[in-house]
This record gives structure tokens, C-alpha cells and sequence, in this order.
């Protein structure tokens, strides 16, 4: 079992979010209302699993975990202010 923290996705565009992604060191999973957990860490697994859950070109509603904190904290503040966080290389 993931021990983390949930975010809340609403309403997010596919793209950004993805981007978003881009930007995680750790395992990111999706778990969706209807208890679909979905690793997002390969771009197979971000295809097939957002495809279940999108509606007209946003995710309705799913919830995040993360296994790296900092992801967490970077996918919580994509989700509040739509900032794409950066890897720490980048940031550099």
C-alpha cells in the first residue's frame, strides 16, 4: 500500500498535466472514483489510464498519490496555481 497524501485533480488539461508528469522523480499513481489505481510513470500507462477518465479533454474528477514527497508538492501546486514543476537538474 502507497502511504501518502492525496491530491485532488479537477477540471485539468491533458497537456499540462503530462508536462506535469514530466517534472516527478517518484511513482506517481491516479486512482480513479471508481478504484482504478493506475501508475503514471510510463507514457503507455498515462495513455491507457487517462483515457478512461477523460471527458471532453479533462480529467473530471481523480485522485493522486505520490511516493516521493516532492512530487506531491510539486503536483499540488500544478493543480492550484497550473505551475509545470521543473526536475532538479532543471532547476539548476
Amino acid at each position: 500500500m502507497i502511504k501518502s497524501k492525496e491530491v485532488e485533480m479537477h477540471d485539468v488539461d491533458i497537456a499540462e498535466f503530462i508536462h506535469a508528469l514530466d517534472g516527478c522523480e517518484g511513482d506517481v499513481y491516479l486512482e480513479t472514483p471508481e478504484g482504478d489505481c493506475i501508475n503514471l510513470r510510463s507514457r503507455l500507462s498515462q495513455l491507457l489510464g487517462l483515457a478512461e477518465i477523460i471527458k471532453g479533454g479533462l480529467i473530471s474528477n481523480a485522485t493522486l498519490r505520490c511516493e516521493n514527497h516532492a512530487d506531491e508538492s510539486k503536483l499540488f501546486r500544478f493543480s492550484l496555481f497550473r505551475e509545470i514543476p521543473k526536475k532538479e537538474e532543471e532547476a539548476e
